[in-house]
C-alpha cells in the first residue's frame, strides 16, 4: 500500500509519469481496491475522521487515464469513462432500475439503491437506503443504517485532495430534498428534516437553550435539525438568509426506530 501511495502521489505532482506502465497500473489497482472496499477515501481513527488524500489523487488520475467510450447496461446506452459496478448479486446489493453505482464506489451488503446515484470514491454502509433520486457524490462517506430520503443531494468533494468529503455517520436520517455539501459532517443518529441545506458556512443554530448557539460544518450526534432563516444586514436592508435550526435531541433510552418515530411526532419534522 505504501508503494501504491508513493507512485500515485508522485504522478499527481508530475502528470507525465502517467505514461509509465507501472504508474498506470498503480492507479488502476488503487481504484480496484476502492471498489472492493479494501481502502476508503476517509476513515475514522480515534474518533476523528482522517482523509487519505492519495486515494483522491488516484481518482483524479484515473479520470485522466480513462478514455471516453460507449457503454451499455441492458437497453440503456452511455458514453463515459467509468463503468458501473458489477456483480451486485454476489455483493448483496440491491439496485433498482435505473439506479446506478459507479465503479470505484463501495456499498456494503444490505444496501438498497433506488433510482439514485452513487459516485466514484463513495462508501455506503450496510443496510443504508439510497432513496429515489438521491445522490451520493464523489468520495462521500455514508454510515450503516442511514436513510437518504428522496431527492437528497450529498455533494462530491474531490479537489483539493486534502479536503474532507461529506460524511453521514451511522443511523442518521436525512429528509427529502436535503442538501449536504463541502465536507459537512452529520454525526450518528442525527435527523435532518426535509429541505435542510448544509454547507461549510451554513449557520447551525441551537435553539434549545435560553440563547442561540451557532456552529458550522457539523451536526452533533442525535440532533434534530430543521430548515430556518436568520437575519443578516445588507446595504439594502435586513433580510433572512437560510440556516439550520437544531431543535432537540433523539432519546437515548429507546431503540433507534422508536426514537426516530418519536422524533418525527414530537418535533413535527417533515421528511
Amino acid at each position: 500500500m505504501a508503494e501504491l501511495e508513493t507512485l500515485v502521489s508522485q504522478a499527481y505532482r508530475e502528470r507525465e509519469r502517467l505514461k509509465e506502465r507501472e504508474v498506470a497500473q498503480a492507479v488502476e489497482e488503487t481504484i480496484a481496491l476502492l471498489d472492493a472496499g479494501k481502502i476508503r477515501v476517509a476513515e475514522k481513527v480515534d474518533g476523528e475522521w482522517r482523509v487519505n488524500a492519495w486515494i483522491k489523487e488516484a481518482i483524479l488520475l484515473y479520470f485522466a487515464l480513462r478514455p471516453l467510450e460507449p457503454m451499455e447496461a441492458g437497453d440503456l446506452r452511455f458514453f463515459d469513462k467509468i463503468q458501473t459496478k458489477q456483480n451486485l448479486k454476489e455483493q448483496g446489493i440491491r439496485v433498482v432500475p435505473p439506479g446506478v453505482a459507479r465503479y470505484g464506489s463501495f456499498l456494503e451488503p444490505g444496501c438498497v439503491v433506488m433510482p439514485g446515484y452513487v459516485n466514484i470514491g463513495a462508501y455506503v454502509g450496510a443496510g443504508t437506503m439510497v432513496d429515489t433520486w438521491a445522490t451520493v457524490g464523489s468520495c462521500a462517506q455514508v454510515g450503516k443504517g442511514v436513510h437518504l430520503s428522496g431527492g437528497v443531494g450529498l455533494g462530491g468533494v474531490l479537489e483539493p485532495p486534502s479536503a474532507s468529503p461529506v460524511i453521514i455517520e451511522d443511523g442518521a436520517f436525512i429528509g427529502s430534498r436535503c442538501i449536504v455539501v463541502e465536507g459537512v459532517v452529520v454525526e450518528e443518529e442525527a435527523v435532518l428534516g426535509a429541505n435542510v441545506v448544509l454547507t461549510s458556512s451554513t449557520s447551525i443554530v441551537d435553539v434549545t437553550g435560553p440563547e442561540p448557539v451557532i456552529t458550522r460544518g457539523r451536526v452533533p450526534a442525535r440532533s434534530v435539525v430543521i430548515p430556518g432563516t436568520i437575519p443578516k444586514e445588507f446595504p439594502a436592508g435586513t433580510f433572512g438568509v437560510p440556516c439550520a435550526l437544531l431543535i432537540g435531541k433523539r432519546k437515548a433510552s429507546t431503540d433507534q426506530k422508536t426514537s426516530l418515530n418519536d422524533v418525527l411526532r414530537t418535533f413535527n419534522v417533515q421528511v
